[in-house]
């Protein structure tokens, strides 16, 4: 149980991390998700939001197998002030944030601040010019994807499939 919340009459729901209790009952291990995940030819960072730590795992695996760089936030506040800083610092070093950071990959629901407002901001700043963004959920709802698109969202995968986010990153990252 990860929350618990009131409803208008008055009846307690509580809330579970469903992404934690399948990940902790599972009867077999996920090795052969990344088995055949390929490492990239190309020194690339990527920076991703995501406030599950089970998917922030599967995540760092699959960057690992990719032998990508990372850096990461647990909510979408977070990352954007995280990406403010390394702007001002890439601005501070005379060279381009794109040069940096390669990809920003976020989540949909998060804490503070959800993917579709870190997304907005990223797109509204001209210091994130020629990063893309990728959305990664568990939400893959048409209407979802639409609204992913509609604050600038470059492409979007589901969750819990390495093998395709790691195909995804690398057609974003043209390697």
């Amino acid at each position: 149980v990860t929350a618990v919340t009131e409803l208008d009459a008055g009846t307690l729901v509580m809330m579970m991390d469903v992404e934690k209790v399948l990940a902790e009952t599972a009867m077999y291990g996920d090795e052969h998700q990344f088995v055949n995940i390929e490492p990239l030819k190309e020194e690339r960072m990527v920076y991703f939001a995501d406030d599950s730590a089970v998917a922030r795992k599967q995540i760092e695996r699959t960057f690992q197998a990719m032998q990508v760089k990372y850096a990461y936030a647990i909510n979408g506040m977070r990352a954007w002030d995280d990406l403010q800083r390394m702007a001002s610092q890439a601005d501070l070093a005379g060279r381009k944030l794109s040069d940096i950071v390669h990809l920003v990959l976020t989540d949909v629901e998060m804490p503070e601040m959800d993917g579709y407002m870190l997304t907005k901001m990223i797109k509204s700043d001209p210091r994130f010019a020629g990063i893309p963004v990728l959305m990664h959920s568990s939400l893959s709802g048409q209407s979802n994807q639409k609204l992913g698109e509609s604050v600038g969202v470059d492409a979007y995968v589901s969750k819990f499939e390495p093998q395709k986010l790691s195909m995804k990153i690398r057609e974003m990252l043209k390697i």
